[in-house]
């Protein structure tokens, strides 16, 4: 079944330059993964999702402060960095309901979403995995001679991985132009990372010899003003970044934990966090005119994700098999094909 028409658009970098832009992807993040929510309960996306909801202000932060030639990858929790960067919503949308429609025909979810026009090489399942592949993107920006800057995000649980050690290590030793941004949400899962963590985020940055700094994760124009300085340095040669992102996840780790019935969280500590939630910040920066025109073009928007979503095909079964393998590569200047 072919996917119903959906905005004729082409894929483009999310306009993040103006407060109002910035306050209206805070905005569709959040709806999106509201919207999301109610699907996971309906029983349209099968297998639930890791909610970004609360982590808004790091993506959209980051996001403001990239070029066009930029790349990054992202995580289990990556709604709002592809969504940032420019994805569609209704094709994210239908790419977590497993429809033809979506970014990736239905076959990669919830972690594991990629828009490789946009410089969005992919959600990842696994905690860590997208470090190395943004020090090779970034290594291979160096070696074309572009000016290129690749992001990585991951949380604090991916502070105590081999493989992210591994990639700090090697964009110290190269000066790559790569930045790592921690989302440091507190919980590792649901351990929590004062427990799981010897020395800090910033220590791990600093035995590399990697600038880094803490910023408020819950401050969108914080997060902006630290990454548009990390990454105008990797730009211009001056090797990598760091950021740790201190922010927090109003739902729960995944949306299994309420059928789990989990409980590692007072309800006290979430209320705190709530009262420093990013969007009411970033609306009284551009006034409740504006941003409530720009609320109610957000649902508009959504609206019309889920509706493009809800009539998307499944894929067909006897196409399983189909883009296990790349095809149409080209080997590297002196090797061997």
């Amino acid at each position: 079944m072919e996917p119903p028409a959906g905005p004729a658009t082409p894929a483009a970098i999310a306009p993040l330059g103006t407060p109002g832009q910035r306050y209206r992807m805070l905005r569709l993040i959040r709806g999106f993964e509201e919207s999301a929510l109610g699907l996971v309960r309906s029983g349209v996306i099968t297998g639930g999702i890791h909610p970004y909801i609360g982590q808004e202000a790091v993506a959209v932060g980051v996001c403001a402060a990239l070029g066009p030639a930029d790349r990054l990858t992202s995580t289990h929790r990556g709604h709002g960095h592809v969504l940032a960067r420019g994805a569609a919503p209704h094709r994210l949308l239908a790419e977590l309901a497993g429809r033809v429609g979506g970014l990736n025909k239905g076959r990669g979810g919830s972690m594991h979403a990629a828009d490789l026009s946009l410089g969005i090489l992919g959600a990842n399942g696994i905690v860590g995995a997208g470090a190395p592949i943004a020090v090779g993107a970034a290594w291979a920006a160096r070696q074309a001679g572009d000016d290129g800057v690749a992001v990585s995000f991951f949380g604090d649980g991916a502070l105590n991985q081999g493989v992210l050690l591994e990639s700090l290590n090697l964009a110290a030793m190269w000066r790559l132009p790569v930045v790592f941004v921690c989302e440091n949400n507190g919980y590792a899962t649901t351990l929590p990372a004062a427990r799981a963590v010897a020395g800090s985020a910033l220590g791990r940055a600093a035995a590399f010899g990697i600038p880094a700094v803490a910023v408020d994760g819950m401050d969108t124009e914080a997060v902006r003003a630290a990454a548009g300085e990390a990454v105008a340095r990797a730009r211009a040669g001056g090797g990598p970044g760091f950021l740790e992102c201190r922010t927090y996840r109003f739902e729960g780790h995944h949306t299994m934990e309420r059928r789990m019935k989990l409980h590692y969280r007072t309800a006290e500590e979430v209320d705190a966090w709530r009262e420093r939630d990013p969007l009411p910040r970033a609306a009284a920066a551009i006034g409740p005119a504006e941003a409530g025109a720009l609320d109610a073009e957000v649902a508009a928007e959504l609206a019309a994700a889920e509706r493009f979503a809800l009539a998307s095909g499944h894929p067909d079964p006897d196409g399983a098999s189909a883009y296990l393998y790349a095809d149409g590569l080209r080997p590297r200047a002196g090797a061997v094909a």
